[in-house]
């Protein structure tokens, strides 16, 4: 029988589309195509993918924001990824790819806005003029509160229409947040977005995030996804001790506020250099006595990006709505995030030069 042709993104040992062990032997796994080779439907060309083509062919940069585990701050990362972006003066998109999830309106303060369909296509909802956004929840006015209990074919189908009909413009970085696992909506992705520049994989510093990040590592390999390196996230409570609250526990079931005496004898006792509202507590929330996402990196052979602290600045800026950059609140963790960042766009911009790109804009 034959097999049929190979597609250039299969995986390795591939047994071909027409086979019939097509989506079901064990060499599919992970495979961008496995879906569709195992349904059994015609293996003719996608007809949506010159649509995405055309459409993303405005597109300077994509960028994958992933991680196989939940609540690791993997979109508070892609929001405060695309506020930086947008502040070096580069025109940025942001999908918000989690369909049953979604945080981009929250994480970006567009709660309650609505996108618009205009001859172009499906209009992005602004932030500011660098920054457009798309979600599920602009799109359906009365999602907020609603779950979308939807299979894959038409969680498919709704990641096309955010590549095919939204129009992006001429933007240079599009940020796609992606939701937990590597199912539909990776899949669909990584098969239907050509030219994706890599892959931001985020973690906690503990065993139990990283046992399911390695697949998502993995699942970069397989589908030949580059990846750009992992950040360690919440590596570390780093806050202003005068933010801190003293409890002296009264037996097992009761305890007292004693703030007011502890700073009130810290400040009676510290050495006159030290000033207290200069001092920072660390403390490591999670374990990290495996090494942390650092050793994972240098085991699988991937960057490691750097870390950024548990900062409650941080966890505020994003329910608002609001950059970490702006001001001076989140001093521990916004120049942590800035310098991962501006190892991300010196690599996307070593990357261009060497395939001869365009002109790259300065850092500031």
């Amino acid at each position: 029988m034959d097999k049929g042709e190979i597609p250039e993104n299969a995986n390795e040992h591939c047994p071909g589309p027409q086979a019939e062990t097509a989506g079901k032997s064990e060499s599919c796994a992970g495979c961008p195509n496995q879906q569709v080779c195992a349904s059994g439907a015609p293996k003719g060309p996608d007809p949506d993918l010159v649509a995405i083509a055309e459409r993303m062919a405005t597109v300077k940069h994509k960028i994958l924001v992933l991680s196989c585990k939940g609540g690791v701050g993997k979109s508070t990362f892609a929001a405060q990824l695309s506020f930086a972006l947008a502040g070096m003066d580069h025109q940025v998109g942001l999908m918000d790819l989690d369909i049953c999830g979604p945080s981009m309106p929250k994480m970006l303060g567009l709660e309650g806005q609505c996108s618009h369909k205009s001859n172009f296509g499906w209009e992005p909802v602004y932030v500011e003029d660098h920054l457009g956004v798309m979600s599920i929840s602009f799109m359906y006015a009365d999602s907020a509160e609603e779950p979308a209990i939807w299979r894959g074919p038409r969680k498919n189908d709704h990641i096309k229409k955010f590549l095919k009909d939204v129009y992006w413009r001429d933007i240079d970085y599009l940020v796609v947040d992606t939701p937990p696992g590597t199912s539909d909506e990776h899949i669909t992705i990584s098969s239907c977005l050509a030219g994706i520049d890599g892959a931001i994989i985020v973690t906690t510093p503990q065993e139990v995030a990283m046992v399911d990040v390695r697949k998502g590592v993995n699942f970069c390999k397989k589908t030949g996804i580059n990846v750009l390196g992992v950040v360690e996230n919440m590596s570390g409570l780093v806050q202003p001790l005068s933010d801190f609250k003293f409890i002296k526990q009264l037996g097992s079931s009761s305890s007292v506020d004693v703030t007011e005496e502890m700073i009130s004898c810290l400040k009676e006792n510290a050495p006159p250099e030290i000033l207290l509202d200069d001092v920072f507590v660390w403390s490591q929330v999670f374990d990290s006595s495996g090494g942390g996402a650092e050793r994972m990196c240098e085991e699988m052979g991937v960057p490691f990006l750097g870390k950024v602290p548990l900062d409650p600045q941080l966890c505020r800026a994003a329910e608002r709505g609001k950059s970490c950059f702006e001001g001076n609140k989140c001093s521990v963790s916004a120049p942590a995030l800035k310098s991962i960042i501006e190892k991300v766009v010196a690599s996307i911009n070593i990357k261009e030069d060497l395939s001869g790109g365009g002109e790259k804009k300065e850092t500031p």
